[in-house]
């Protein structure tokens, strides 16, 4: 059973290691020289502008948890998505249960998705 998890194992030493790797050698082999220019922080590009400690308009709370919840509900799509196949070639109803548990999950979210847009929680303003 751990033997299923090897390649797993191995991709995320792989993507640690060249994450590792690239920053030491960006600190190594990059330019060292310092400005007040280059210190200052800067947002997408542009120099930033007003206080960084403002607080945002509470609009965006409920747009970034909706992003959220919907973001992570996606990800249950996955297992279900691995295991299909092997649903679809078992019992009828075991293929039928499957099948309908996962529309109505995503029959919830579609729910729910047209709850904030006519509440207007999707409006940024």
């Amino acid at each position: 059973m751990l033997l299923d998890y090897i390649p797993v194992l191995a991709l995320m030493a792989a993507a640690a290691g060249l994450a590792l790797a690239f920053t030491l050698m960006s600190e190594l082999l990059g330019p060292k020289r310092r400005s007040a220019e280059k210190q200052m922080p800067f947002e997408c590009g542009n120099p930033s502008s007003g206080n960084p400690k403002r607080r945002f308009s509470v609009k965006f709370y409920p747009l970034a948890v909706l992003f959220l919840l919907l973001d992570i509900e996606a990800v249950f799509l996955y297992p279900w998505a691995t295991i299909y196949r092997e649903l679809s070639q078992g019992k009828g109803w075991m293929m039928l249960f499957g099948f309908a548990e996962m529309g109505l999950f995503i029959a919830l979210l579609a729910l729910a998705l047209f709850y904030a847009w006519k509440k207007g929680a999707l409006e940024w303003d």
